[in-house]
């Protein structure tokens, strides 16, 4: 298979393209450049109380998924549908103008690009939805997963009018949804000890319940961001659980996905995925390295939930010209027949038939090959 030829040197590609902007990125750690149009929502609550009543809050556009249809094997071929096919898990890091560091995007390309997703037929899905296999997106669509690492605040901030601030992330995804209405505006941030900058517990929780309730997922990427393959194994499962900790004091129920540090694992593989420490247990449904290459479908043979692939986004410079989103996103528009494309029904599972040898998973799922 062509994907087969093109991805033999992942794990080059990951140490390469990037582990180093992952490290540079580390020591760059700090407050980071307030979005334009004024300051971030951790500034904004050491102003003294209004008395004015808020003004009402606008309406955003809606993260439900769309009414399920009865696929049929007319309607599966109709659609082109193949459920077997790769899925693009987009990686992003700050969101700021003045980059300084490789792996940071502008608002202006992360706009950008994801316009493109958008025409192009793509729709988000959360990552927990993306492991459980509930990428229930209209027929011919693609799904895509938006992953946003360390809970920096150029990924979400809320302005004195309680809405997103400009040029953050989430404001970015929710004006793009508004252009193009099939664009699902939800994504997954995966957050350390203080997430999106927030000072305080109750600030934190304020902020993380704000986009729980707009359909975006808050996960875990450990504690304190350390590589934990240079830890022991004890310590390992400590980072994990206390950022476990921090997110169920935030209101965090739902643990499916967990991202690594540096896409680095631990010396033992399975302490990603699961283990305990101080009597607490965790357990994951998918695990998420960083980079280098568009993800098997969960349905698929080759899934692996312990190692899942991300493509980082960026252009075409250095190593990136044939690891990074650019790239990848023009591959699987020059070879449809590699991209995952949905049939519209969440019971079934829909695909060509020359393909049925690729099933892996059903998941309880009818399967209709064509």
């Amino acid at each position: 298979m062509i994907v087969r030829k093109v991805v033999s040197l992942t794990g080059v590609a990951n140490v390469v393209v990037v582990t180093l902007g992952l490290i540079a990125l580390s020591l760059m750690r700090g407050p980071a450049s307030p979005p334009r149009g004024g300051v971030p929502h951790t500034e904004a609550q050491k102003k003294p109380e209004q008395s004015q009543q808020a003004p009402p809050q606008p309406v955003l556009p809606g993260f439900a998924l769309p009414a399920p249809v009865e696929a049929t094997e007319e309607s599966a071929r109709e659609a082109k549908a193949n459920e077997v096919g790769l899925v693009p898990v987009l990686m992003y890091h700050r969101i700021r103008w003045d980059r300084s560091a490789s792996i940071d995007r502008t608002p202006k390309q992360l706009r950008v690009e994801l316009e493109r997703l958008a025409r192009a037929g793509y729709v988000p899905v959360t990552a927990a939805e993306f492991v459980e296999g509930r990428m229930d997106v209209a027929a011919g669509a693609h799904p895509v997963v938006l992953t946003f690492d360390d809970g920096n605040p150029s990924h979400f901030a809320l302005g004195d009018d309680g809405v997103p601030m400009k040029d953050t992330a989430v404001q970015i995804i929710l004006a793009v949804a508004e252009k193009y209405p099939s664009f699902r505006p939800v994504a997954t941030f995966y957050v350390n000890r203080e997430p999106f900058g927030l000072k305080g517990r109750d600030a934190q929780k304020a902020g993380v319940r704000w986009l729980m309730d707009h359909g975006f997922e808050v996960a875990n990427h450990t504690y304190a961001h350390k590589d934990l393959r240079s830890l022991s194994n004890k310590k390992v499962s400590e980072q994990i659980v206390r950022g476990e900790r921090l997110l169920r004091q935030l209101g965090v129920e739902d643990f499916s996905t967990f991202a690594l540090p540096f896409g680095s694992r631990p010396r033992k593989g399975s302490l990603g995925r699961g283990g305990s420490w101080d009597g607490d247990k965790y357990r994951y449904e998918g695990v998420f390295l960083a980079g280098a290459e568009p993800s098997k479908s969960p349905f698929a043979k080759g899934y692996d939930a312990r190692q899942i692939q991300r493509i980082q986004s960026n252009g075409l410079a250095g190593d990136c010209r044939k690891w990074c989103s650019t790239y990848w996103l023009k591959w699987l528009d020059d070879h449809p027949e590699q991209r995952y494309t949905a049939d519209g029904d969440p019971d079934t599972l829909s695909l060509p038939r020359q393909l049925r040898a690729n099933v892996a998973s059903k998941r309880g799922k009818k399967v209709i090959y064509y």
